[in-house]
């Protein structure tokens, strides 16, 4: 099984402040790109959970920048999958310029249906 994934990242002008850094905010969005790439990489998709009446929400996101990444550098995103089981599932992140790591976050995600209730995650997203 699947639990782990690298994603490149190239750092686009645009997520960037006037000093050139990635914007704090960035890395909340480059953790979700992660989660996706690890699912596709898993043969699932969140298009799929979706069609099939069930939506994974960030519950719980924390982010600690240790240094900058600045415009047009190439990072590596390492998504790990840390639990799943019950209503909710776990992700950790690294985030490196070469082999300095700039930021560690974690994300709670909690599975819920169309109108908002928790509900158990399905079997293609728990850990064996």
């Amino acid at each position: 099984m699947i639990t782990e994934h690298d994603l490149l990242i190239r750092v686009r002008y645009q997520e960037t402040d006037a000093m050139q850094r990635v914007h704090h905010a960035n890395y909340i969005t480059y953790f979700e790109m992660g989660r996706t790439e690890l699912l596709r990489a898993k043969g699932l998709s969140y298009a799929q959970i979706e069609q099939d009446g069930l939506f994974l929400v960030v519950a719980e996101v924390n982010c600690r920048y240790l240094l900058p990444a600045t415009y047009d550098e190439e990072l590596l995103l390492r998504t790990k999958l840390i639990s799943a089981k019950g209503a909710k599932i776990e992700h950790g992140y690294e985030i490196f310029r070469g082999l300095e790591l700039l930021a560690t976050g974690k994300t709670v995600i909690a599975c819920v249906d169309r109108q908002g209730r928790v509900r158990r995650i399905p079997d293609s997203l728990k850990m064996p």
